[in-house]
């Protein structure tokens, strides 16, 4: 599915994570104040703390490296397939051959 906007940059998110963590105000106001979604700002801040060990799931890394790894997955598995059309294609040639 598209996305509806080009990411933000890195040094946006940090900031934001970094004034929700400094104030006293609720995400959904500093959502606003930014012109972002509340949901967006929460998933930053929820990412933060698993980057940064407070709480559990898989790290910004780990995501990266299982994103990229079922990229190659998916390749695999489609030149697997082509190959083995291509052997049957080719067995069966020979096959009319003789």
């Amino acid at each position: 599915m598209p996305r509806s906007h080009p990411p933000y940059p890195d040094e946006f998110r940090e900031r934001a994570v970094q004034l929700v963590r400094s104030s006293d105000e609720p995400i959904s106001k500093i959502a606003d104040e930014l012109g972002i979604s509340h949901q967006t700002l929460r998933n930053w801040v929820h990412q933060g703390d698993v980057d940064a060990g407070r709480r559990e799931g898989l790290t910004t890394e780990e995501r990266d490296e299982l994103r990229d790894l079922r990229r190659k997955v998916k390749r695999l598995t489609m030149e697997r397939d082509i190959l083995g059309k291509a052997t049957a294609f080719f067995a069966n040639r020979g096959e009319e051959i003789r």
